[in-house]
């Protein structure tokens, strides 16, 4: 059965498939030139814009990399981090002081570029679920962050200007256990938060920031903290490199 479906499969599929499990067992490793173009038009007996095609599924899974001039090559940096979505939001990672990195980061530090702090208004759909009255801004918080000198994930929080007006939150360094630690000491410590994830492709500016190549998608989470009596505190939009997570969610079935 199985080689009925794979016989049904387009051929670029197919080809990128073969080229796939090569790159997989080592055959072509990180930085590595793929067959050309020409040679898979010999080598499958296919045209030429079948093996763009084939090319094409390898770039929009994040595992090769076209460069101009010079051929398809393996993407170098193939970087996996382990987001483990429930552990690292515990009150004992962030209530003792720690950073919620270190559970995914697994002792790999993070560089963290904030690229601004400001009070501006929110978009209406934050603004709402953050239950801001009209003419009421927002305390927001960019940053990139970036593992082995690579840029993995942009992140914009969201919370209530006037609430966190001249605490820690409102500076580029928030202090140890972060935001959240900062929040518990104003007396919104976060108790639950829900997150929601999609993917698509980036936009220009989203690329650019993350050194992505043309045709890797982007993960979108948009994670909301609120108090024990249902208070939204924060909004964080977040935007990863599809090819650099593996996102994890372990719990109890109860």
């Amino acid at each position: 059965m199985a080689k009925d479906v794979a016989g049904r499969q387009p051929k670029y599929q197919r080809i990128a498939a073969e080229l796939k499990d090569a790159i997989a067992a080592g055959e072509y490793g990180p930085g590595a030139r793929l067959p050309g173009e020409s040679d898979l038009m010999s080598r499958y007996g296919v045209a030429r814009m079948t093996a763009r095609q084939a090319f094409g599924v390898l770039q929009a899974q994040g595992l090769a990399e076209a460069r101009k001039g010079a051929g398809v090559f393996v993407r170098e940096y193939q970087v996996v981090i382990r987001r483990r979505g429930i552990q690292r939001l515990a009150v004992e990672v962030w209530g003792a002081g720690g950073s919620i990195w270190d559970v995914d980061g697994k002792g790999r530090e993070p560089v963290v570029e904030f690229l601004g702090v400001t009070d501006e208004a929110a978009p209406d759909a934050v603004a709402a679920v953050l239950g801001l009255g009209e003419g009421a801004t927002a305390c927001v918080r960019r940053r990139r962050f970036l593992l082995d000198g690579k840029p993995v994930m942009l992140a914009t929080s969201y919370l209530d200007a006037a609430l966190v007006a001249g605490t820690p939150v409102a500076e580029p360094d928030s202090g140890p256990g972060g935001i959240y630690a900062r929040l518990a000491e104003l007396g919104y410590g976060p108790a639950r938060f829900r997150e929601e994830i999609r993917s698509r492709m980036p936009g220009p500016d989203e690329a650019a920031r993350l050194g992505l190549t043309a045709g890797t998608p982007v993960v979108l989470v948009c994670r909301t903290a609120y108090t024990a009596e249902g208070k939204a505190v924060e909004v964080n939009e977040m935007v990863l490199d599809s090819a650099a997570y593996v996102l994890e969610y372990e719990f109890d079935a109860r």
